[in-house]
């Protein structure tokens, strides 16, 4: 599933994660991550979100990359404020932020010409122990 994330392949990486379950090898974070991962290089925001469910719902728990993957799909695909909700979802959980996390919520800000939000988050970023 990595190889597919690395090769632009979404597709396929979706493909392989189904045919885990079919064959009854369980997914851990790791793999869902590099399935999250190979939406969000083709913006495949949708596709993202589902998996980050899939995920939450079959009790597999995320980390800062798999919400920082979901960040920039979201962002890529135009989708700000759900990007700017799953950064929300990410501060509440315990996940800590980190400047990929702003820099991805950010630039979905920046793409969606929602610069006074960027700006805000600019702030928080500055005067925040984010590493």
């Amino acid at each position: 599933i990595s190889a597919c994330e690395k090769s632009r392949k979404w597709e396929k990486a979706l493909q392989l994660l189904s045919s885990m379950s079919h064959h009854e090898v369980e997914s851990n974070m790791i793999v869902f991550n590099a399935a999250i991962s190979a939406c969000e290089k083709d913006a495949q925001w949708e596709k993202a979100l589902q998996l980050f469910d899939a995920m939450t719902k079959s009790g597999v728990e995320s980390d800062r990359i798999t919400f920082n993957a979901v960040i920039s799909a979201c962002g890529k695909g135009g989708e700000c404020d759900k990007a700017l909700q799953i950064f929300g979802e990410m501060a509440q959980s315990g996940v800590e932020l980190g400047t990929i996390s702003f820099n991805a919520a950010i630039s979905a800000c920046e793409k969606a010409g929602k610069w006074e939000k960027a700006l805000q988050l600019l702030r928080v970023l500055a005067h925040s122990k984010v590493e």
